[in-house]
């Protein structure tokens, strides 16, 4: 005799959008709850008061909003960048490389080329440099793993402590203040390689280069011959051959691809935010990229809702936490909790779980 199991799980086929939006929220709400908890614990607070200081931290001020806008606007320009790639399955977990060489080629311009040419040419010169060095950062593990099936994970992951690297020994040039073994703010005085801004906005710029890229990668991934190629690959290299598809090409291609964009993520953080170059310039957002692609399934319409989530939730932990009292370790801990309820949300969608039939089994 044998007994079926109390539940049953079983992959879903289809979901509706009404049921996924309510898993996330669940999922967000029982992370608030969480987090409330763990508060309430370290500093016995009220936990309508934490949920106020996450409101506030994100969005309490004008200049908070404006800062959660450009966070958001980086994170998901990484996560396009990151979507031809992952939807091809070479698992390039090199952003946070691709980000800081397209940072410092932009730099580099910014600091060399500051009072020689007009402002524009400068710009335009810095965002072409920073996306051809993501690019030589992409195809790199991409010709490896095409012609002679390298691991691409380690091979792109080595690659951004090379990318560190070699903006350590850049700074030692840079220094500003020499000794300070930092850059300091690039250009402070003239401007010169800062995005301008525009109807009294300092990010109109940023928002810009991320919607166009976003709109034009979801064109390309679902309508262009290009973006069927990536998914035929990416389900099957066999099949693809079968079907006369170059692996090769679209691998480097894609790769190239998705350097580039990642490079653009470093030139908007030199020149449209930080105004300057470190080896923490890519802060682990290319990481954090990882979750928002997958989460999104690749549709990079659906990444400004997961990126704008996830900013939230960081600024808002990184609130309670200083208005608390506590420590920089206990916002990551927040965070962590609400990434964690985040990806369990992303099991729910894609399975069901079924109460077992209960009858005996012969």
């Amino acid at each position: 005799m044998k007994k079926e199991p109390f539940l049953r799980m079983s992959k879903r086929e289809s979901i509706s959008l009404w049921k996924e939006a309510l898993i996330y929220f669940v999922a967000i709400l029982l992370a608030l709850i969480v987090c409330a908890g763990v508060i309430y614990a370290l500093v016995q607070m009220n936990p309508i008061d934490v949920y106020k200081a996450i409101f506030d931290g994100a969005l309490g001020s004008k200049r908070r909003i404006w800062i959660t806008v450009r966070d958001t606007l980086t994170l998901l320009c990484i996560g396009v960048g990151l979507a031809p790639a992952f939807r091809m399955r070479f698992w390039n977990i090199g952003a946070e490389g691709q980000i800081l060489v397209g940072g410092v080629a932009a730099a580099a311009l910014m600091i060399n080329l500051a009072d020689k040419i007009p402002n524009v040419l400068l710009i335009l010169l810095m965002l072409a440099a920073a996306a051809a060095a993501g690019i030589v950062w992409g195809l790199i593990p991409a010709f490896f793993k095409a012609y002679w099936k390298t691991n691409e994970t380690l091979f792109t992951l080595m690659l951004n402590y090379v990318a560190m690297q070699v903006v350590t020994y850049c700074i030692i040039f840079w220094e500003n203040p020499k000794g300070s073994n930092s850059v300091g703010i690039i250009n402070q005085a003239t401007r010169a390689g800062w995005l301008p801004e525009m109807f009294g906005n300092d990010y109109f710029w940023n928002i810009v280069i991320v919607v166009l890229l976003t709109v034009v990668m979801y064109i390309y991934l679902r309508y262009s011959k290009g973006g069927y190629e990536v998914a035929v690959v990416g389900e099957s290299e066999r099949t693809a051959r079968y079907a006369g598809i170059n692996v090769k090409k679209v691998m480097l291609r894609t790769m190239a691809i998705s350097g580039a964009i990642c490079g653009i993520a470093g030139f908007i953080a030199v020149s449209g935010s930080g105004h300057t170059i470190s080896t923490s310039t890519a802060n682990g957002r290319g990481f954090t990229a990882i979750i928002v692609a997958w989460l999104a399934r690749f549709n990079t319409f659906a990444m400004v809702l997961i990126a704008f989530g996830i900013i939230f939730m960081e600024k808002g932990a990184i609130q309670i936490a200083s208005q608390y009292g506590l420590n920089e370790s206990a916002s990551d801990v927040l965070l962590g909790i609400i990434l964690f309820f985040i990806l369990g949300a992303e099991f729910f969608v894609r399975y069901k779980i079924e109460p077992g039939r209960h009858r005996q089994q012969e």
